[in-house]
């Protein structure tokens, strides 16, 4: 198989992983957004910042994700 053949193939397994995040992360963001402008004090605060952490968390799994199938590693459960 060539390089491009396989960079294409990388790129579509890609695409999924990257549009869920982006849904999960924005819903994060307004969800967070809305806790901290509803709940007064600092109670607003704090139930704001969760899906704010969450939002972080979800990024950082992604970019992992990435990085295995760029390395060519995207069925590892098989190994098991």
């Amino acid at each position: 198989m060539s390089t491009q053949q396989s960079d294409n193939e990388h790129n579509k397994k890609m695409i999924a992983p990257i549009i869920i995040t982006t849904l999960v992360i924005i819903y994060y963001i307004i969800y967070g957004t809305i806790l901290i402008h509803m709940v007064p004090g600092i109670a607003g605060v704090l139930l704001g910042i969760i899906p704010l952490i969450l939002a972080g968390v979800m990024l950082y799994v992604c970019l992992q994700r990435i990085n295995e199938i760029r390395s060519g590693e995207e069925d590892d459960l098989s190994k098991y």
